[in-house]
């Protein structure tokens, strides 16, 4: 039986109010099931949303409100459509944000070569700063519980949130991406991309973040603007030419490998085939020509060096150069130096940071007389990891890649063309996609040296000297899955022959957190674990999604669907716009200018901040406004008061009745029109223009109609009837074009008076409203009347009077086509105006004027 079948209704309340109201209905929604998944139901009849799962590692902002209030009010439409509406909430809980999380909050660091200790606890929190920069190191394992611990902690914290906000997600359907199905997934998915050839393994120059001890995605860079110096140095040339480079980053000149110019540079066309000798260090290098060589940059001529920046891997790698890797994973640089490069001047290098490296080097270049006058200062952009504080360093690493068409222009085109498939909201959207696919420079790089995610699923046998097979991984069956190799062996061989010669070794390093959360669909419908209901909910209808991850989230799981089912994962992308401070700048956790929602939720209710969230389309920029919060408490309570009016004028019994009075007739023929635009809204993931239709139809109904008409709905008769009739459709109409929005409040007045559920009413049509109308209706009369009795109020006022004062005599001015109208609604302006007598006078005017006479 469903909540529509046994909820009552509850009666008009003597003293309706909204506090209070989101308990009573998270718990009974909750209850009956309001928002169940309805797994019977064929494709045809599902609505599947792609919800993202926020990263569980601090607090939900004003903008995670923002945005996901958007997708509920699209749940909620398509659920009154007739929908069963596929809704599950999901948390993003593994990868380096969590094992930062956890870091700072129990000042501990993992070290994977520690035994696991079943009786260590964790320190009382908080703790100081002290142990925060001294951290206790524990083993792999016992991190990992402590990363579990706090995720769990902060998903009590999350859903409570949500629920308070009214989200109607299916709260059975929830998962985790580090939970057993997850793993599950994310590993089958990688060891079916191996079996196709599109996961690989490589040794290659890495993106590599010293702190964090990772390598870092493509994806997950951005640029950020530095100090800097530009070091001039001299190279010596054939017959004693001197050739001056500009370099940011003298303390790689011992990685050196070339120098490079424009190939239609005529200053060094004589020197493109020869070599020069590098300062300091003496190591011949060649010149080569390459069109990335910008002539107008520095002196025109560059050091390329492995690795300084991604264009030195570009230089590398097309014009086939050696390479001398200087920077280890720590950072430092390396004890010995590369083959080829003295080691008595790079002795003084060995060991230090990069800054130390970088003085010593300027030191030895201008003792050498290389250094070309004084360091210039310069401001420019530097690659950091877009959640770290340090420029990231390019190494050499044995590293895991995905292909996803950054080297496989076939590839590219096929991921192009499914981005072109793929309704975008707003359209122009689709042009950061097609930007960032048309620029992609190399595979995705999916493994990470980190704790905390999903393993790579693969070991490696030992050869008899006990060094890895890496060309010939050893997997597991899919139906072992979730496996992990650091702690269990492979098919066939026993745990006492982990690291012995001809034995194995695990694959120590875990998947990136996007190689899991591109799997979503997959993780939540049930893919080969529950084929009937992924065939009711795959490919989903619905991406919501921040426009700051397209090149992420978005593009990731296209990548994973395409590569596995050969279609998009969902048809429609709706892109959130970013929530600005009042001074127009974005809020953010590093700016220090978030806004966190469960004080606004508990001052102003949920309705309010919802009507607030829902005041932004997809893609536009909203700024956090307190103001438009307290607009959308006043229309929640206007629609409290004025339901419990029209239903104390005896609305309630007068539900389907026809409406014949002209301007009950008037009325319903307008919000017929605002049912087609709100609907035709909603329909185009505009959920602001549903809104504004409906709430300035609302004023207009309370302002003007419900004036004009509680006298006649007070009488007996065919005329009260009819008002009651208009009242009642009106009302129920517009109950269900507010409850995506404002699902408490709509939820609230509807129990007053009708069974069931609001949630699970029907969407109101045009039809609907028209049934209701006997007769012509013209939405012209009522704004005829609106305008003729807010004359008659102006006035009053005027002259300081009672709305309630009587008017002895009152003059209509005007058109005779206009006054003609006006006596169809003249007796509803005379009652509403309190006017005795209403004379009308054609043609003295050429519009409507009404004058009063006191």
């Amino acid at each position: 039986m469903t909540d529509t079948a046994r909820t009552a209704r509850a009666g008009v309340p003597e003293r309706p109010t909204l506090d209070g109201i989101e308990e009573t209905w998270a718990r009974r929604w909750q209850q009956d099931g309001t928002y169940a998944f309805d797994r019977s139901k064929q494709r045809s009849d599902v609505y599947a949303i792609d919800t993202p799962p926020p990263t569980v590692s601090g607090e939900l902002h004003m903008g995670h409100v923002f945005s996901y209030t958007h997708t509920d009010t699209v749940a909620r439409f398509q659920r009154m459509r007739g929908r069963t509406v596929f809704y599950p909430m999901g948390w993003d809980d593994n990868g380096l944000p969590t094992e930062r999380r956890v870091q700072n909050v129990y000042g501990v660091r993992p070290d994977p070569a520690l035994p696991y200790d079943p009786d260590w606890r964790p320190p009382a929190t908080p703790v100081s700063e002290t142990a925060r920069k001294n951290p206790i190191p524990i083993s792999r394992p016992n991190f990992i519980e402590l990363c579990e611990l706090l995720t769990a902690e902060d998903e009590q914290v999350f859903e409570a949130l949500w629920r308070r906000l009214g989200l109607s997600v299916d709260w059975s359907l929830t998962y985790t991406t580090i939970g057993r199905l997850a793993r599950a997934t994310s590993q089958r998915a990688f060891l079916r991309n191996l079996a196709r050839g599109e996961a690989y393994q490589a040794e290659a120059p890495t993106l590599w973040h010293v702190g964090f001890a990772t390598a870092v995605a493509q994806a997950e860079l951005e640029d950020r603007e530095r100090p800097g110096a530009y070091h001039r140095l001299r190279f010596h040339g054939p017959a004693g030419r001197e050739v001056l480079i500009d370099t940011t980053r003298p303390e790689l000149l011992p990685a050196c490998v070339a120098l490079v110019c424009h190939p239609d540079d005529e200053r060094y066309a004589d020197l493109v085939g020869s070599t020069v000798r590098t300062p300091v260090f003496g190591v011949a290098v060649p010149v080569r020509a390459h069109p990335l060589a910008d002539p107008d940059k520095g002196t025109g001529i560059a050091m390329v060096c492995t690795f300084g920046d991604l264009t030195d891997v570009t230089w590398w790698r097309e014009l086939q150069l050696d390479t001398r890797v200087v920077i280890g994973r720590d950072g430092r640089l390396l004890p010995e130096p590369p083959a080829g490069v003295p080691a008595e001047p790079y002795a003084a290098l060995a060991g230090q940071t990069v800054n130390g490296a970088r003085r010593t080097v300027v030191e030895l270049l201008a003792d050498a007389g290389d250094l070309v006058g004084e360091p210039r200062p310069i401001t420019h952009p530097v690659k950091f990891y877009e959640r770290g504080d340090r420029p990231l360093e390019i190494v050499s690493t044995r590293q895991w890649y995905l292909r996803n068409g950054g080297r496989d222009v076939g590839l590219r085109d096929e991921l192009l063309a499914r981005g072109r498939e793929l309704r975008w909201v707003p359209e122009h959207m689709r042009h950061r996609y097609e930007h960032w696919v048309g620029g992609l420079t190399g595979d995705w790089l999916v493994s990470r040296q980190r704790f905390f995610g999903v393993p790579v699923p693969v070991w490696y046998r030992l050869d008899d000297a006990g060094e890895p097979d890496w060309s010939h991984p050893l997997t597991p069956a899919e139906s072992m899955l979730p496996v992990d190799p650091s702690s269990e062996p492979p098919p066939g061989y026993e745990e006492a022959q982990r690291g012995q010669p001809g034995g194995f070794v695990g694959d120590p390093d875990v998947l990136d957190t996007w190689a899991t959360s591109s799997l979503t669909p997959q993780i939540v419908g049930g893919w080969e674990t529950d084929p009937d209901l992924f065939g009711r909910v795959f490919p989903m209808d619905l991406r919501p999604q921040g426009q700051e991850i397209i090149r992420t989230w978005l593009f990731a799981t296209v990548v994973r669907s395409h590569l596995e089912h050969g279609v998009l994962p969902w048809r429609d992308a709706v892109l959130s716009g970013w929530i600005l401070d009042p001074d127009r700048k974005k809020m953010s956790k590093s700016k220090g200018n978030v806004v966190t929602p469960m004080a606004l939720l508990e001052q102003h209710g949920a309705d309010a901040v919802r009507y607030w969230a829902a005041s932004g389309k997809p893609g536009m920029d909203l700024a956090f406004d307190p103001a438009q919060i307290k607009v959308g408490r006043r229309l929640a309570t206007k629609l409290l008061n004025a339901s419990k009016f029209a239903l104390g004028l005896g609305a309630s019994d007068a539900l389907r009745a026809p409406a014949t009075e002209p301007l009950d007739t008037a009325m319903l023929a307008e919000l017929s029109g605002v049912v087609g635009a709100a609907t035709a809204a909603f329909d185009g993931y505009d959920h602001t223009a549903a809104l504004m239709a409906t709430e300035a139809f609302f004023w207009r109904f309370c302002d003007d109609y419900i004036e004009l008409v509680k006298e006649r709905a007070y009488s007996p008769g065919a005329g009260g009837d009819s008002a009651r009739a208009a009242l009642a459709t009106a009302l129920s109409v517009q109950l269900r074009l507010f409850a995506p929005v404002l699902p408490f409040v709509t939820e609230e007045v509807w129990s007053w008076w009708r069974y069931g559920s609001v949630h699970h009413a029907p969407w109101p049509t045009t039809y609907e409203v028209g049934r209701a109308v006997q007769g012509p209706g013209d939405p012209e009369l009522l704004r005829l009347a609106a305008n003729a009795l807010g004359q008659v109020r102006r006035a009053k006022s005027e002259r300081k009077l009672s709305m309630k004062a009587d008017v002895p005599l009152a003059e209509a001015l005007g058109p005779a086509a206009l006054l003609d109208q006006l006596t169809l609604i003249a007796d509803d302006v005379r009652a509403a105006g309190r006017i005795a007598k209403l004379d009308l006078l054609p043609d003295r005017t050429p519009e409507l004027v009404i004058v009063c006479a006191f």
